[in-house]
């Protein structure tokens, strides 16, 4: 549920911008670049955490 009002609150806030005729405050490429890397990031930290503790136990 909370993707879809993320969503929705990003399309409307996009509505918006289009109405104003206002540029994004990041380019778009660049913010989804590196909304993805925070994201594979909060995902990998668990991951390595049991890795590492499975080698050394």
């Amino acid at each position: 549920m909370s993707y879809l009002i993320s969503l929705a609150i990003g399309l409307f806030v996009g509505v918006i911008y289009g109405a104003l005729d206002f540029r994004s405050p990041a380019p778009p490429a660049i913010a989804l670049v590196g909304l993805m890397g925070m994201l594979l990031g909060e995902k990998l930290w668990p991951m390595g955490r049991q890795l590492v503790s499975g080698w050394l136990s």
